[in-house]
């Protein structure tokens, strides 16, 4: 007789958190018709439908949403047995997923990516860029092994581990190099471009500035330090931006880099990973790869210097 397997738990578990067939089946890495065939197959073994589909989105039935619930906790011990199993091997090898916020993704993973490599040879590495939230909602969903994030995030059941401090720096059009720096409070004057709602950085960047009561009218939004560069470049406003990101940033744009006044604003990136994780001792191990090349990526001239484009 067939009986439910993991894969039917995986495949519905991503069905579930996607809501969606062709998302969950690109999770997966299987087609979309073959994800809905083991969906069928579940229910079918069941007998009940835990799917209401639509022509455009899905919906779980009541036992769906129940059925939900219990496949998660499911598939986290599962895969904390499999890591207990891997912690007593050494050098750690097996898959390992990765989280990394946007607004450091792009300039510390390749370094981080090319350093694990390096020491850990049969790691099979799963990034996933995303704000912080959906990062520390994976992480205590055991959809992820760890997360490089800024610090603090202060939930007791992750560890926190400090991994290096980093400035942020004003960008301004080329024309504005020769004008005095503004402080906190001329910023707030300013036309001030900020990521989105969602990315800590923007929560920083206004915190600096000392907007928390009140955004200013000439505030506006971008989706990316990419995009937010650029509009600098073309005279829109003025932007922060994270050192670390000046490199990559500023070299096909026509901007002016300068140091803030004290007291800087900086941030603290670390690593986070659920307390109850088998891999902790080699989690930390990785920590302190994941710092070096973050030390290495964050450097930039020291002050008073300049940077111009």
């Amino acid at each position: 007789m067939n009986r439910i397997s993991m894969k039917h738990l995986r495949y519905f578990e991503a069905l579930a958190r996607n809501r969606h067939f062709g998302r969950a089946a690109e999770d997966c890495s299987i087609s979309q018709p073959a994800l809905s065939v083991q969906i069928k197959e579940l229910e079918g073994l069941i007998s009940a439908p835990l799917v209401e589909r639509g022509t455009r989105q899905i919906r779980l039935t009541g036992l769906g949403e129940e059925f939900a619930s219990r496949v998660s906790d499911i598939l986290r011990a599962v895969d904390e047995l499999e890591d207990l199993a891997r912690a007593t091997q050494a050098p750690l090898i097996g898959r390992l997923r990765i989280g990394v916020i946007p607004t450091v993704a792009p300039y510390l993973l390749p370094e981080v990516i090319k350093s694990l490599t390096l020491h850990y040879p049969g790691l099979d590495l799963h990034p996933r860029e995303t704000v912080t939230q959906k990062l520390i909602k994976d992480l205590l969903k055991a959809r992820l092994d760890m997360a490089i994030v800024a610090l603090p995030i202060s939930e007791p059941s992750l560890v926190e581990v400090p991994l290096f401090d980093e400035e942020f720096v004003l960008l301004r059009p080329l024309e504005d190099a020769d004008k005095p720096v503004p402080n906190p409070e001329m910023l707030q004057q300013m036309r001030l471009l900020l990521l989105e709602e969602g990315h800590c950085f923007r929560d920083q960047a206004i915190s600096f500035c000392k907007m928390s009561s009140s955004l200013p009218r000439e505030l506006m939004e971008g989706s990316s330090l990419s995009t937010l560069v650029q509009m600098v470049g073309a005279g829109i406003g003025v932007t922060l931006i994270p050192e670390m990101a000046v490199p990559i940033e500023t070299r096909s744009a026509s901007v002016s880099l300068a140091r803030l006044p004290d007291p800087r604003p900086s941030r603290t990136i670390g690593m986070v990973w659920r307390k109850s994780n088998p891999l902790s001792d080699q989690l930390a191990n990785i920590a302190e790869i994941v710092r070096q090349a973050g030390v290495k990526q964050s450097a930039l001239p020291t002050a008073g210097e300049s940077i111009l484009k």
